[in-house]
């Protein structure tokens, strides 16, 4: 605020011009159709200045609320502050930075000028009132990437080498928020989502879930497939996604016992188990076919198949997954299976496997698994080993 205020540079913006079917624009400007503007670098700037003129965060904003309101400034000095109560209070030079922005200088003077030891310097104040609320009307120069070939790989690369030293920006940051540009509500509705499975014991995010939405989708699990999906296929992607991810959570913890976070490994396998499961309608054949995914979801943990090159993996097992649903449906698992054997050679357990392990290691949650198949007891009371005792 003191850099804009003074009218110094404070660095340029990065947007990405990219194609989308419709956008839900805020503001009084028109879109160019077929197009959208994301902010790239400058989301700080943008945001904090946005708080300072509306004395509230943005929607998507998941930070201290308080930040925007409590910046004042002091006609005197012209210094800026956070609020400060035995400091500011019943001073009247101290001015809430919010108020000016949003009620404009001529009502600011209003009240200045019924204070008798201000009329004096009465012109000062008004031209420094007036530096604030012109910092609303500086031109911030932008920088624009656009063009065919900016896929969200390229612009993700593009930012990362620009923001170097900052916050890295995600593939799935940026998908998703281009699906907001056509859906705005699309973040909280999927953060619903990962609320109500926190509730049930498993922390989940953003990009797992979107990753999930993807598999169901597309097929794919290249962020840069979804750059044809609008937002009605998106948001029935959520609901399916949604279904499918609540019967293989169910399935895990029934069956295997693995029913809370700690516990639940390769949860990266678990977008090509949903893509498999929409395959086949949402439910599986028999319990033969329920134990074989089961069976390949075990050792995708056992073995940390997702653990490093997750896309290229998964994107490969979801090619083998597809490929065997077009010419044999039935050898679908079998192929998956069969690209874990290859990296594997074989799936069995050696005592070496064991060596250094603890409660950290992959193994951990297959001991607890075992425990909760077969029914373990304690000692002592009897009663059947659960997480809940």
């Amino acid at each position: 605020m003191y850099s804009l205020y003074r009218k110094h540079p404070v660095g340029s913006l990065l947007v990405w011009v990219t194609k989308t079917e419709s956008a839900d624009a805020r503001g009084d400007q028109q879109l160019t159709p077929g197009t959208v503007k994301l902010l790239l670098d400058g989301q700080q700037r943008i945001t904090s200045l946005y708080g300072m003129v509306r004395g509230r965060p943005p929607k998507f904003f998941d930070g201290n609320l308080q930040a925007f309101t409590g910046l004042y400034f002091n006609l005197e000095d012209e210094s800026f502050e956070f609020y400060s109560p035995t400091k500011m209070k019943d001073d009247p030079r101290w001015l809430s930075v919010t108020n000016v922005m949003r009620d404009g200088a001529g009502e600011t003077m209003q009240h200045l000028l019924q204070v008798p030891e201000f009329q004096p310097h009465i012109s000062k104040y008004l031209n420094r009132v007036n530096a604030i609320e012109n910092i609303k009307a500086i031109d911030l120069h932008t920088e624009e990437v656009t063009g065919e070939d900016k896929t969200v790989d390229v612009v993700v690369d593009i930012f990362n080498r620009v923001n170097s030293g900052g916050t890295k920006l995600s593939k799935g940051d940026l998908t998703l928020a281009k699906i907001c540009a056509e859906w705005p509500d699309a973040r909280d509705e999927m953060k619903k989502r990962l609320s109500k499975w926190q509730k049930a014991g498993y922390q989940f995010k953003l990009d797992w879930l979107l990753r999930n939405i993807n598999a169901v989708v597309t097929g794919e699990t290249l962020f840069t497939a979804m750059k044809n999906v609008d937002a009605a296929t998106f948001r029935g992607g959520l609901e399916t996604t949604e279904k499918v991810i609540d019967r293989l959570l169910n399935l895990i913890a029934s069956r295997l016992g693995l029913d809370h976070d700690r516990v639940l490994g390769s949860r990266y396998a678990i977008p090509l188990m949903s893509r498999y499961l929409v395959q086949r309608g949402g439910k599986l054949s028999d319990q033969a076919e329920r134990d074989r995914l089961l069976f390949w979801y075990v050792h995708t943990m056992l073995w940390g198949r997702y653990s490093g090159s997750t896309e290229s993996k998964l994107n490969t097992d979801l090619e083998a997954i597809e490929d065997a649903t077009q010419n044999d449906p039935a050898q679908a698992l079998n192929r998956v299976t069969e690209n874990l054997r290859q990296e594997r050679a074989n799936l069995s357990l050696n005592e070496s496997d064991f060596g250094g392990s603890s409660k950290g290691n992959r193994f951990y949650p297959m001991l607890y698994m075992m425990t909760r198949v077969l029914h373990a007891r304690d000692w002592g009371t009897g009663d059947e080993l659960t997480n809940h005792l």
